[in-house]
């Protein structure tokens, strides 16, 4: 089965209702997902993406009827996790010697699930083109870490259509195809769901990235993406959310979530949720057992918080394994400019609580007000929860002035007016962790040792994952 995209753009994809799980179970798909594979019939015919391993004979059977497999000049493979180029294995095995499209780490990332270096792998870089008759291109814009590294864009000239691989994609199955034919308050839960639990991480290169493919002033009639629904209504409606929420996105909204041995620790989830309304009935305020909630939902909902507040009891002068396991989680997504405190009961040592507030700290969350309660919370104890409530309510208000705009242009000013101030800092990439050391610089690109931050050439790449300036942070002085 396909579906008419544009002109002489088809959908040969396939649908996946049964799917709840993606990345082993680390992503819950409660609205099933798609794999979006799109044949293009110009004076060339080219398969852009294929689908999950899972589904590959029947999507060779369905490509079968719409042409002849050996009449397929080219496939361009955008990305090579295995729900993208899945079915690449069988379908080269009938037409081995077709070329395939792709990054250079694309190549070596579809040699790493398929073995099969003999195929005919033609890498593209940002700006390569290739002709598909009827006065069309295809232009390929290389887009690593959005979020594997072998990541691309293809974006065909004429149409105006933006293959854009996993970026502004959801996991969401729906009989329709059109972003304009759904639901629309489903969609955006689910694309935020998607940015939230995948993209974050990468947020600083999202913004870099989609001002490079404004800044090629091509127009975008339709987007089409990987997973999900295609753009064709406003396309650019889902970009503007990109950069609002890669922006350091947050709401009025404040999350607890918690685990507990025998309630204690939710009693004081309960008193402090109080507290905060009683000062702030405005903002938002959400509870989760992380024992019993969607993890992915928990984790939607600080993306989408000025602040998060974190219990356990402590068991064997430790926090409980399932909190744990998501401040890690929550430490590899790196959120920014958040608030956090932790809470918690015990009965003979309050350990649970000191762990979680250092860990909140190494995620880079500005920390505050740690709240214990030993045993079961009385009324009295209670009260002091939602004093406590009251206080964080306080103290994270949003409440925009003049001088907390005024006062970081200023500092910029004075870091920018002398530039010996910066000689000893040392900055991290976002994306992969590197970290500069102006004592040591970075000789293969030329950069000595001695050279300030704001020295370096604005041509600089990590020499990790291949990143620019944009990416780089300031270390904390603390972690260095």
């Amino acid at each position: 089965m396909s579906i008419h995209v544009k002109n002489n753009i088809h959908w040969v994809g396939q649908r996946d209702w049964e799917v709840r799980d993606f990345h082993g179970t680390e992503y819950k798909c409660h609205k099933g997902s798609s794999y979006n594979s799109y044949l293009i019939r110009e004076e060339k015919t080219v398969l852009i993406d294929t689908v999950d391993h899972r589904f590959s004979r029947e999507f060779i059977q369905n490509l079968a009827m719409e042409i002849d497999l050996n009449t397929l000049d080219c496939i361009v493979i955008n990305h090579a996790e295995e729900d993208h180029a899945g079915a690449l294995t069988e379908l080269m095995s009938l037409i081995p010697n077709t070329p395939i499209y792709c990054t250079a780490n694309g190549v070596d990332s579809i040699n790493g699930h398929h073995h099969h270096p003999e195929w005919n792998f033609h890498v593209v870089h940002t700006g390569d083109t290739l002709d598909v008759g009827n006065g069309k291109q295809l232009v390929f814009v290389e887009t690593p870490m959005l979020h594997w590294p072998d990541s691309m864009m293809t974006y065909m000239t004429g149409d105006a259509v933006l293959f854009s691989n996993d970026a502004f994609g959801q996991h969401y199955c729906d009989e329709h195809l059109f972003n304009d034919e759904v639901d629309q308050n489903e969609l955006f839960e689910q694309c935020q769901r998607y940015y939230a639990n995948i993209l974050t991480p990468f947020s600083r290169l999202v913004i870099a990235k989609i001002t490079e493919i404004l800044g090629f002033n091509l127009p975008v009639d339709m987007i089409a993406t990987a997973h999900g629904v295609v753009w064709r209504d406003n396309p650019t409606q889902i970009v503007h959310r990109y950069l609002e929420w890669a922006a350091d996105y947050q709401e009025d909204r404040i999350t607890l979530f918690y685990d507990t041995m025998s309630n204690n620790t939710r009693m004081m989830a309960d008193a402090i949720a109080q507290g905060i309304h009683e000062v702030d009935p405005g903002v938002a305020v959400k509870i989760f057992n992380v024992a019993r909630h969607d993890k992915n939902e928990i984790l939607t909902n600080v993306f989408r918080s000025k602040g998060v507040l974190v219990g356990s009891s402590t068991m064997n002068n430790v926090m409980m394994p399932k909190v744990a396991a998501l401040l890690e989680e929550i430490t590899g997504l790196r959120f920014r400019d958040k608030k956090a405190s932790a809470f918690g009961s015990y009965g003979w040592n309050g350990g649970a609580v000191d762990r979680i507030q250092t860990r909140l700290m190494d995620a880079g969350f500005e920390t505050t007000l740690a709240l214990k309660a030993k045993w079961r919370p009385d009324g009295e104890a209670l009260e002091v929860c939602r004093a406590h409530g009251r206080e964080i309510a306080r103290q994270w208000a949003l409440h925009p002035s003049t001088a907390a705009h005024v006062a970081p242009a200023a500092a910029t000013a004075t870091a920018q007016a002398d530039p010996i101030a910066d000689n000893g800092l040392r900055m991290r990439c976002s994306v992969c962790q590197w970290i500069y050391d102006p004592a040591i610089g970075e000789p293969m690109q030329d950069v000595q040792a001695g050279t300030a931050w704001c020295d370096v050439p604005d041509y600089f790449l990590c020499p990790e994952c291949s990143m620019g300036k944009s990416v780089f942070d300031e270390l904390p002085s603390e972690a260095t």
